[in-house]
């Protein structure tokens, strides 16, 4: 029985299994291990009982279901896993766990969980950002009207829409990349952050479990990792799901009855409404602006984490094993989804092109005001007159052309071949072609 959506409808089973029962205990092996094998090396324990434990460190000999049943006895998550592998480990046994505290073995797993996830969420990203720029190649010619405040402004490109965008996804690859040294490091710090229970080789106990395992070791700490480490990474998750949320909303507004500039794809036999036979919806991008709204509150649930009681306390535990693998698994799917949507988007230019010549020309105001300028108007008195002319325009709800055309204010600086061209969407998107090669030169 699943109760979580994550579990059976959002997420790759490939992310799902990081964050398993059965992943989460084999990374806590390994980190038992790691530390039997540093213990060894600098010669607390005999290099053949950490041998030993470390070749019983695995879920052919320690189960889940055996940690489980420890667990119900015991009411300790940790200490389960220590007894259970014990159990395998015969005499050998009275070494494991020797001066740890349990979050240095929860805490140094995480970060081999979250190794594992960084590499599929640069893979998603680096796709993404692959899609993106193959759009704004495609569509830096294509013309649409621009909109600020829901409102037709002036023209821009469909290109232009896309690298933007793909600019911002680079951003997050970045700080991806910048903030893995601070996430991804272990600790062996025992209670209270002492090491006291190393000894006088605890430093160096800690820096070879953390050669073995493949990551750093924090620089100091107390029981736990501080979880401002944690709370920037899941920010930068919540920053990747609000672009995401950013182009899901572009394109349920752009594919809106009225607009129908882009919609996503339909499938032959896909129903958009239970009651109304008629309906295309937004499906896709629906899904992803809704659960960027959960990754954005786990990120602020991570923030409040940080000040914990003194050395530790445990109300990060029990929420962390919520939205760590919770923000993961849904970044992961909504990324996955945006490419999917990406790739498969449909473009009416006929509406394209029906929008872009709705206002009868008004979109083109700044155009001729540039223009009267160039010719020798004072941009103040050429920005009134063309704004009363834009207002007859739409009060009277006639073509733009005609009011210029009549108006002789303009007829001393302007000609009508000039008004025309003036008037011509294509001459007026400035430099957004040249932008977007640049982005594709930067970024491809």
């Amino acid at each position: 029985m699943t109760i979580h959506p994550i579990e059976s409808r959002y997420g790759r089973d490939e992310i799902r299994r990081i964050f398993n029962d059965e992943s989460k205990l084999q990374f806590m092996l390994n980190v038992e291990s790691a530390l039997a094998k540093a213990h060894s090396t600098v010669g607390n324990i005999p290099k053949k009982d950490a041998e030993k434990i470390s070749n019983k460190a695995n879920l052919g000999y320690v189960s889940v279901k055996r940690v489980k049943e420890i667990e119900s006895e015991i009411n300790h998550d940790v200490m389960a896993v220590v007894k259970a592998l014990s159990e395998q480990c015969g005499d050998s046994g009275k070494y494991i766990h020797l001066g740890a505290t349990s979050a240095d073995i929860t805490d140094t797993a995480l970060a081999l969980q979250l190794r594992e996830f960084i590499k599929f969420l640069l893979d998603d990203l680096k796709r993404l950002k692959r899609t993106l720029l193959n759009l704004a190649e495609k569509h830096k010619n294509t013309i649409c009207i621009g909109r600020t405040h829901g409102q037709h402004s002036i023209p821009t490109t469909y290109g232009l829409k896309f690298a933007i965008f793909a600019a911002e996804i680079q951003r997050h690859i970045n700080r991806v990349k910048e903030c893995k040294p601070r996430i991804l490091v272990g600790q062996m710090t025992g209670a209270v952050g002492t090491q006291a229970g190393f000894g006088k080789k605890g430093i160096r106990i800690q820096e070879l479990t953390m050669k073995f395992l493949g990551i750093n070791s924090v620089l100091v700490s107390n029981q736990v990792i501080q979880r401002d480490r944690h709370a920037e990474f899941l920010l930068n998750l919540a920053l990747i799901s609000e672009t995401l949320n950013k182009i899901g909303t572009e394109v349920r507004n752009l594919q809106r009855t009225e607009i129908s500039e882009i919609s996503e794809k339909f499938l032959e036999n896909q129903v958009g409404s239970s009651t109304m036979p008629h309906k295309r919806n937004p499906v896709y991008a629906e899904r992803i602006c809704g659960l960027s709204r959960v990754i954005k509150a786990d990120a602020i649930t991570s923030l409040e984490n940080i000040p914990l009681w003194h050395e530790r306390d445990l109300t990060n535990s029990s929420c962390e094993r919520i939205i760590i693998p919770e923000a993961c698994i849904l970044v992961d799917y909504i990324l996955n989804l945006s490419i999917d949507l990406l790739r498969n988007l449909v473009f009416n230019y006929e509406n394209i092109k029906k929008n872009l010549e709705m206002s009868q020309g008004l979109v083109m105001s700044e155009a001729v005001m540039i223009k009267l300028v160039e010719k020798g108007m004072n941009r103040q008195d050429a920005h009134e007159l063309l704004r009363k002319c834009a207002m007859e325009s739409y009060e009277k709800k006639i073509p733009f052309r005609n009011v210029l055309l009549k108006n002789p204010e303009i007829l001393r600086y302007m000609n009508e071949r000039e008004i025309i061209f003036a008037l011509n969407p294509g001459n007026y998107i400035g430099t957004a072609v040249e932008q977007v090669e640049i982005v594709l030169r930067e970024l491809g």
